[in-house]
């Protein structure tokens, strides 16, 4: 057993320098640096933090280079290296309304207060293979810019706009409530709706996609539109017990999604709209809204709905959403059950042993029978 742990020690070790000759690759070639990957694979960093709860993008950009681009494997060695670190306290909630905007559409309204600023996006890109980001970056041609117009600040969001109508629901929060925190207690079901929303932050974008995709085709009876989908800088801020006034401790980019729907009333409450909320780090325009989907179809309890499809059902999503606990319950079984299937194996062979026997004593009826008929 001693040898046989000492063999597999060194198998370990030596599989740590393969995958430090595959991680880096082509030794003719420039190795990718932190700064490369932060500054120009911006979109895969944004992803890194908001699954792996931590707003760092230098920290999040060596766990994309250290797992060779394995995004999911980043995500590990993120919020396991967020572990380690102290609880200072909580800070302020954020103010999106006074976000810093670098985009903001909506599908809901042509016109709104401080306009459509479309920002980067790659929804009215062809999706064509650009073979100039083939030659060197100095001699690839940079596209012209017109002169950037300032960006309006502090534009009220369009649910709050409807809201002051009536149009809109308005979620009363009960005085003196304090949300769970995820991170330092396991999640319990039912789960009220801030637990439901961070475990949706930190949930995997595909499960959150396919979740949102399957409302959208008639499996939780939802018609939303894209109410307002934001992206901008906000400031965060931290009150300290020695001051007891809060104070700046800097700006987080991040992307907001309010979807909208129909709802029709109660004997309480009339007909008006709904919403389902999204937020992600950085650019995570499709992690928003996919967020926005489900957290609006997990709600049909709460909004007296019926419960009849996948995405209405939380402990079913919750449960699967992480996507360090998915991975490591897949991967687990690369690791050693040779017992375990042993076991199984004998299992097998003494059943096709007792099923054979059974067999020839059935034909051995079948034979007699046959006989006496005779």
């Amino acid at each position: 057993m001693y040898v046989a742990v000492k063999g597999g020690a060194a198998a370990i070790e030596n599989s740590w320098g393969l995958l430090a000759e595959q991680r880096r690759g082509d030794r003719t070639l420039a190795e990718l640096g932190v700064a490369q990957i932060r500054g120009q694979l911006r979109l895969a960093v944004d992803r890194v933090m908001t699954e792996g709860s931590l707003y760092d993008p230098d920290l999040a950009a060596l766990a994309i280079k250290q797992s060779a681009g394995d995004l999911i494997e980043a995500i590990f060695l993120l919020r396991a290296y967020r572990n380690t670190l102290p609880r200072l306290g909580y800070s302020e909630p954020i103010d999106t309304a006074r976000m810093q905007l670098v985009r903001r559409i909506s599908a809901t309204f042509k016109d709104v207060p401080g306009g459509q600023v479309l920002g980067p996006t790659y929804d009215y890109t062809q999706r064509l293979l650009d073979f100039s980001l083939l030659a060197d970056a100095e001699e690839t041609a940079q596209r012209s810019l017109p002169a950037a117009e300032p960006l309006p600040q502090h534009v009220p969001r369009v649910n709050d706009l409807m809201a002051r109508e009536g149009l809109m629901e308005t979620p009363q929060q009960q005085p003196g409530y304090e949300p769970g925190d995820l991170t330092r207690e396991p999640l319990m079901f039912p789960a009220d709706r801030p637990l439901r929303m961070q475990a949706l932050a930190r949930g995997d974008e595909g499960w959150l996609l396919a979740m949102g995709y399957s409302t959208q085709r008639g499996y939780a009876n939802g018609h939303p539109f894209a109410g307002e989908v934001r992206r901008g800088c906000v400031s965060v801020e931290f009150v300290a017990d020695e001051l007891g006034f809060s104070i700046d401790v800097g700006d987080v980019e991040v992307t907001e999604c309010q979807m909208i729907n129909q709802f029709t009333g109660n004997r309480e409450v009339p007909p008006q709209f709904t919403q389902g909320y999204g937020l992600a780090f950085g650019g995570s325009e499709r992690k928003a809204m996919a967020m926005a989907l489900v957290d609006r179809a997990l709600r049909a309890r709460e909004l007296g709905e019926p419960v009849v499809a996948p995405a209405q059902d939380e402990e079913f999503v919750l449960s699967h959403a992480d996507c360090l606990e998915a991975s490591g319950f897949v991967q687990h079984l690369k690791l050693p059950h040779h017992v375990d299937f042993q076991s199984e194996l004998e299992l097998v062979r003494k059943l096709r042993a007792l099923h054979a026997r059974q067999s020839e004593a059935q034909d051995g009826a079948e034979n007699n029978d046959s006989r006496k008929v005779a």
